[in-house]
């Protein structure tokens, strides 16, 4: 794994945007961190990356929001069971072939496919975030 160093809000999208480019149709990337960490942030920038140019917003009472037809952003904070997320729909999702983005995925993790990227945010002060990828 690799680590990033963000001192700020900025230099996180701007992470997001350089890790956008390593991403192809098909991908699920999921995004783990505490509450608070960052992780709709740095969704806000992988995003930008890939040529959405839409306002980002986390679905935290959505579950799921969809960008340019291919793109997918969960949050599955609310979710209570895996059950739950395949009645929503959420399998289908990773069949479509667009790029995921899943935040709370741990909550779904037996719906996921295989293969799926990681990053964490880990909070390190008020502003100082450790990503791994």
């Amino acid at each position: 794994m690799a680590l990033f160093i963000s001192h700020s809000r900025e230099e996180t999208i701007r992470f997001g945007e350089e890790y956008a480019k390593t991403l192809r149709a098909g991908d699920t990337v999921l995004i783990d961190g505490e509450m608070g960490a960052g992780k709709t942030v740095l969704t806000k920038g992988i995003l930008k990356g890939l040529g959405v140019q839409e306002e980002v917003t986390s679905p935290t009472y959505a579950y799921v929001n969809t960008y340019c037809d291919k793109f997918f952003h969960f949050d599955c904070y609310r979710i209570e069971s895996e059950e739950q997320a395949f009645r929503l729909g959420f399998a289908d999702y990773f069949e479509l072939g667009g790029v995921c983005l899943v935040e709370w995925g741990e909550n779904i993790k037996g719906l996921l496919p295989e293969g799926c990227k990681r990053i964490v945010i880990t909070k390190r002060g008020e502003e100082l975030r450790e990503i791994t990828y």
